[in-house]
């Protein structure tokens, strides 16, 4: 039956070893043309079915290229560095190989062409963590592989993005701060130094309004220099009325806003409660477990790699943005403001 036929079968067949059989089969050297030709005829005729194990590893391999900016990785483990291993995980899953390459403020600024586009090494990018428009606008003339930008999106530019639910994060942490009594709440963040920050606090934004509360714009509060700064402050600054709570929009502002809060005489949380975003921080930074929204990281690079893969395999669908959600943790940085000295 031609279910049960073999490679030695047909190298019996035509005088060959198995070994020419599976080079011809293979498109492998080592074999003449016309040898090969007969062999592919044969086997053919025959009913020659390859092995399962064999079609899986005939699945073509990618090099998937990731450029990070240098920010995200100069000074300790980061956020992007574990979210860039998430990404190595899920590349090899799928039979890619991941190639990185960070990215320095220098070059960035000058708008040099990075050297895994120069040099046509990749089939596929991943851009991980926001990068100036301008740059992003240049790979976009320059680069002729699939892209894909990872945890941000540019709203001038069409390229398939994977981000986490920063709106309703955001959204669901300040209504977790309303149900735990709170009804003075600030927000610390850069609202215009990136999409996720002003994502997070249009979310906050919209949780005040449901609940009949006025924004102040004391307690609208930056946590870095200037809106093209990626670097936040050490120390944040305080307003002169404090409210009872804040939403912060990553871990590591909250850090910096605990530290500031301590500094000042406040206790986190019997005196000021706060929450953060991302679910991650670098052990050592903070002493107050910080209730936050944590981020699916291996949801979204499990996303961002099938993506690229789809568009690397030629999917040419319209470019699309997916959002993953992601959940509360709750720790200890809240306390119920009906349980305060008022």
């Amino acid at each position: 039956m031609a279910k049960g036929v073999r490679m030695s079968d047909i190298a019996q067949r035509l005088g060959v070893s198995t070994v020419t059989v599976s080079k011809a089969l293979a498109d492998q050297k080592g074999v003449s043309e016309e040898m090969r030709e007969r062999i592919k005829a044969l086997a053919e005729e025959m009913g020659y079915k390859p092995p399962v194990s064999n079609r899986q590893e005939a699945k073509r391999s990618y090099n998937i290229g990731v450029i990070m900016a240098e920010i995200y990785v100069e000074k300790y483990a980061t956020f992007y560095w574990e979210f860039y291993q998430k990404i190595i995980t899920c590349a090899v899953q799928e039979n890619c190989y991941v190639i990185l390459e960070v990215l320095d403020a220098d070059r960035e600024q000058e708008l040099e062409e990075p050297k895994l586009v120069q040099e046509d090494k990749i089939d596929g990018l991943i851009i991980l963590g926001s990068i100036q428009s301008k740059y992003l606008r240049m790979l976009k003339k320059k680069c002729k592989v699939p892209v894909v930008y990872m945890d941000f999106y540019d709203k001038q530019l069409q390229e398939d993005c994977v981000i986490s639910n920063s709106f309703y994060g955001a959204y669901y942490m300040t209504n977790y701060l309303f149900q735990m009594g709170h009804e003075k709440i600030g927000f610390v963040g850069t609202a215009l130094a990136t999409e996720s920050i002003m994502d997070r606090y249009l979310g906050y934004r919209k949780s005040l309004m449901e609940h009949g509360v006025q924004e102040r714009a004391d307690w609208v509060i930056k946590d870095r220099e200037d809106e093209s700064s990626a670097y936040c402050f050490d120390r944040i600054p305080l307003p002169g009325e404090m409210p009872t709570a804040f939403v912060c929009n990553s871990d590591l502002t909250a850090s910096r806003m605990v530290k500031s809060l301590l500094e000042a005489g406040y206790r986190v949380p019997e005196d000021v409660s706060l929450v953060g975003y991302d679910d991650w921080l670098y052990p050592g930074l903070c002493d107050v477990p910080i209730s936050t929204y944590s981020v699916n990281m291996p949801q979204m690079a499990k996303a961002g790699i099938d993506i690229l893969v789809r568009r690397i395999g030629g999917d040419d669908s319209r470019c699309n943005m997916q959002i993953i959600e992601g959940e509360i943790v709750l720790r200890d940085s809240v306390r119920r403001y009906e349980a305060y000295d008022r």
